[in-house]
């Protein structure tokens, strides 16, 4: 519950002003909205042991006792041979302080070159606690377990956090890169622009395919008609989320100019006018301008308000001109200026979307 009045006001006020300006269409640049395809976040991982735990490591665990005895052989250990020829587990088979984990790195969208330092992340699979412990040299693979490739090598002393649980803890550049991660952005002479989610519908994608074939010939450096303007399409939408570009031939040796000029390219896209995007944790409410309502009479407590149609006990919208249908921005308006309750208009809100009387989306979050 939100105790003050004007804490209310100024997230109403904040939200309204925040649909205004969406609703009225704006324009945004190209990269703002879309990114090139290829330039996505990679995700490498590896399976490892962490040593030096207080007791809290695996229990019973075979795999754990395998793995380590398997090391320590590497390693120059002597490690003794059962009767059929493979490692005896009896050494190691009561290890308190060694734990088998699962080691991931996500490296950027922009790739990783060799010696770069990663970020690793460490999660216990049998441990009770990694706290205190070091993660053995382990190699890291591709999200893809047929690609056998070794892209880099994590090891590091475990930082725990004081408020996650004991089973999980990272190592701060505890990946080093062995082999390069590139991100390939073109592909038979073509890219591919791929928008973000909250953006993505086959409108915006039109926008864009529109928006690129229309640009000037002089700067595509491709045949013009009589207003210069490019005879050549050179932009597909594919998809509500895909737009395929061809690279121009003047582009063709320097294909990053012309992504740099594409991606600053500005693009008018339509605003979310018949949204309400409800965040219940804050009590923040952002409703479009063109969110209706059916006439309705809402009875909150001790008040009640009617909304659209003639008369009514408040008067919701414009009382010189008063449609069928109210605003919702209206009647949250009288809902504020009555001081009522940020969680009670979000619950009136769901109430009306329920029953069918408001007429947009309500996205929560």
């Amino acid at each position: 519950m939100i105790n003050s009045s004007i804490v209310r006001c100024a997230l109403f006020a904040i939200g309204l002003a925040m649909a205004s300006r969406m609703c009225e269409g704006a324009g945004l640049k190209l990269g703002d909205i879309c990114r090139v395809k290829g330039q996505e976040t990679n995700t490498l991982q590896g399976l490892g042991l962490v040593v030096g735990l207080r007791g809290t490591g695996d229990s019973d665990a075979a795999p754990t006792a395998r793995a380590l005895a398997r090391m320590m052989q590497l390693m120059g250990g002597p490690m003794g041979i059962d009767r059929t020829g493979n490692l005896d587990l009896e050494d190691v088979s009561e290890a308190r302080n060694v734990a088998m984990v699962f080691v991931t790195a996500k490296l950027s969208n922009v790739g990783a070159q060799p010696g770069d330092l990663v970020d690793v992340t460490v999660n216990a699979i049998n441990a009770k606690s990694l706290a205190g412990g070091t993660l053995m040299l382990t190699p890291m693979l591709g999200p893809r377990a047929d690609n056998p490739t070794v892209y880099a090598m994590a090891q590091g002393r475990l930082s725990v956090s004081l408020d996650g649980p004991a089973t999980a803890a990272i190592v701060q550049g505890g990946a080093k890169m062995e082999a390069a991660v590139t991100a390939s952005f073109q592909q038979d002479g073509k890219i591919t622009l791929v928008l973000e989610k909250d953006f993505a519908s086959f409108d915006t994608a039109q926008r864009i395919e529109d928006e690129i074939n229309s640009l000037s010939s002089l700067t595509l450096g491709d045949p013009a008609d009589a207003s210069g303007r490019s005879t050549q399409t050179r932009a597909r939408a594919i998809d509500q989320l895909h737009i395929e570009v061809s690279i121009p031939d003047l582009y063709r040796e320097n294909p990053i100019k012309f992504i740099s000029f594409l991606l600053s390219t500005t693009i008018q896209i339509a605003g979310h006018s018949s949204r309400v995007v409800i965040n219940e944790r804050d009590g923040v409410v952002v409703i479009g301008k063109d969110v209706e309502i059916a006439p309705v009479l809402v009875t909150h407590r001790s008040l009640r308000i009617e909304a659209g149609g003639s008369g009514g006990f408040v008067q919701v919208g414009d009382a010189n001109d008063v449609p069928a249908n109210a605003k919702l921005k209206s009647l949250a308006d009288a809902l504020n200026a009555l001081d009522v309750p940020a969680e009670d208009l979000i619950a009136i809100i769901k109430t009306l979307k329920r029953k069918g009387d408001l007429y947009g989306e309500v996205v929560f979050q």
